[in-house]
């Protein structure tokens, strides 16, 4: 119903303003790819402009879902199609046409009068020779084929010695390449031993022999500047570190096409080094990266290894595969003491049982999920519909949620908590207030339990997560004291219990860290809540990496 309204929208107004010829239709499907019909035109900026002023006037009660308008806002704002509207609106005016049609048939003629003239005339025989050349008769054939809107591969008779040699080239012809490179750069390129001679295993994205597009995965080296290459790819790996200037190499190609490069994205739940990973194939090219970076993955192709670049730092290398690291981590010995639990918690049997209680259902499994990548996707800004707080007790979550909608209760509310025992069953009214804070286009805070983050880091609620973590335990005890002594509370908590609420917050961190899109430590309140209000703010002015399931 959605698809229909917007091309209904957007192509009625383009038929208003062009006179029914270019219409635009847009296709919203279930996986928000945006499609144009192959008889399309790009609208033009009036057009433009009308569509987006439609689009913010869409009423609410249309099928459309909030994250279709989102995604089709931000496609529709994008340079990109505003530059392809600009550039319709020019060829619009400007028409091209072709001097001629059948220029290879002059270039024929030509060369049988040059063929047919006597005397040595060196311009003559430089002309005979430029227009002879294979590349400059594809050239004229395919300028011809473009002028009559021919694009068959039919081959012309003036091209048939061109298709002839190009057919008695063997497959597997040697090759000489001249490739430029500065001393000390590296080349980007490793090297397997196959049949007792170098070749490319892979090519880094990005890289200096990556930009010249001479070499290909699978080729051959048989030569670097005369020197025969032999089985040792370190032999190779140093001749061409200490090379500089035009670097010529006799290659065995492989001609294999190099694979479209895939369009995924990855934020990484851990942090990597390169340098202190004993299996990674070459450390000089590993990717270093930080948890909550964001990794444009380009290659796939090696299971174990993945071509990606970081998009926070913008360099290239090769990472873990998720195959690899799972695996990786799951030979590693988890973090639990004697009795079972995670270290700097409770022990005992008889505590154990308590906190096993307490952690109910599914946690102790969430402690042993292997949370190595998650896809994310780019979307325009736009408002989170919920604001989700997590900490420990008594770290301060309630004071930061009721100070946010103290001071916006325009932008900000919560659900009203219910006065008797939560029930399984009272789980959908709990979901239902939700939407009524939502349905007002205000930004639900909830401080929840851990737990129930694997139902709202959905599609449905959209939630950005934010952990408050509780300080240092000599800060949490001064904290409390002012607190204390300001006469803001008359709750006194022991040693004991703030170390409970320094251990909660660990756990609560080792267990669930994968869910949060950000940390702020709360060792001071005013700061906190700052920090808080910004960077939810900040959501609504800058592009978000948000998990591709909201999105596809």
């Amino acid at each position: 119903m959605f698809a229909d309204s917007c091309s209904q929208m957007i192509g009625g107004r383009n038929k208003n303003l062009n006179g029914g010829s270019n219409v635009m239709f847009i296709t919203i499907h279930c996986g928000l790819v945006v499609e144009l019909s192959p008889n399309v035109f790009v609208c033009s900026p009036p057009a433009m402009q009308q569509v987006m002023e439609n689009l913010k006037g869409l009423p609410s009660g249309t099928a459309a879902q909030d994250m279709d308008l989102i995604f089709l806002t931000g496609i529709m704002e994008s340079p990109i199609v505003r530059s392809l509207a600009k550039a319709h609106e020019r060829l619009e005016v400007m028409q091209l046409t072709a001097v001629g049609e059948n220029n290879m048939e002059l270039v024929t003629d030509i060369l049988e009068s040059l063929h047919s003239a006597e005397g040595d005339d060196v311009a003559a025989a430089e002309l005979t020779r430029i227009l002879e050349e294979p590349h400059f008769q594809c050239l004229i054939e395919t300028h011809d084929n473009v002028a009559v809107k021919s694009y068959e591969m039919s081959p012309t008779p003036g091209s048939s010695r061109v298709s002839l040699s190009s057919s008695l080239v063997p497959p597997d012809a040697v090759r000489m390449i001249g490739i430029q490179k500065r001393a000390g750069e590296p080349l980007g390129v490793t090297f397997r031993v196959e049949g007792g001679a170098p070749v490319i295993r892979r090519i880094l994205h990005g890289s200096a022999i990556a930009r010249q597009g001479l070499l290909h995965v699978g080729d051959v080296i048989l030569e670097v500047d005369g020197h025969a290459m032999g089985g040792d790819p370190k032999e190779l790996q140093e001749l061409l570190k200490d090379c500089s200037g035009t670097v010529t190499l006799k290659v065995l190609p492989s001609y294999r096409e190099p694979p479209a490069p895939p369009q995924v994205f990855l934020k990484p739940h851990f942090k990597y080094n390169p340098a202190t990973d004993n299996l990674i194939p070459c450390r000089e090219v590993g990717l270093a990266f930080s948890r909550g970076d964001v990794l444009h993955v380009v290659n796939k192709e090696d299971p174990n290894w993945w071509q990606a670049t970081n998009l926070v730092v913008g360099d290239t290398g090769l990472i873990p595969s998720q195959f690899l690291e799972e695996k990786r981590k799951a030979f590693v010995r988890r973090d639990w003491d004697s009795s079972g639990m995670l270290c700097g918690t409770m022990t005992g049997k008889k505590k154990k049982k308590k906190m096993m209680y307490l952690t109910s259902k599914n946690a102790e499994f969430d402690r042993y999920e292997l949370q190595t990548y998650e896809e994310v996707a780019r979307m325009p800004p736009f408002q989170r519909k919920t604001l989700v707080l997590i900490g420990a007790q008594g770290v301060g979550r309630r004071s930061l949620k009721n100070r946010l909608i103290v001071i916006n209760p325009l932008k900000y509310g919560t659900t009203v908590p219910s006065r008797r025992v939560r029930r399984p069953t009272s789980t959908a009214p709990r979901w239902d207030s939700i939407h009524e804070v939502v349905d007002t286009r205000r930004t639900c805070i909830l401080d929840v339990n851990p737990q129930a983050l694997k139902v709202l880091k959905t599609a449905e609620f959209m939630p950005f997560v934010v952990f408050i973590a509780a300080p240092e335990l000599d800060t949490l005890r001064a904290m409390h004291k002012a607190v204390v002594d300001a006469g803001l509370t008359t709750k006194l908590l022991t040693e004991n219990d703030l170390k409970k609420t320094v251990d909660e917050s660990a756990r609560i961190r080792r267990a669930y860290s994968h869910y949060f899109d950000l940390t702020i430590v709360n060792d001071h309140l005013d700061k906190a809540f700052d920090q808080l209000q910004e960077e939810v703010e900040h959501l609504c002015l800058q592009p978000q990496w948000v998990p591709v399931s909201w999105v596809f």
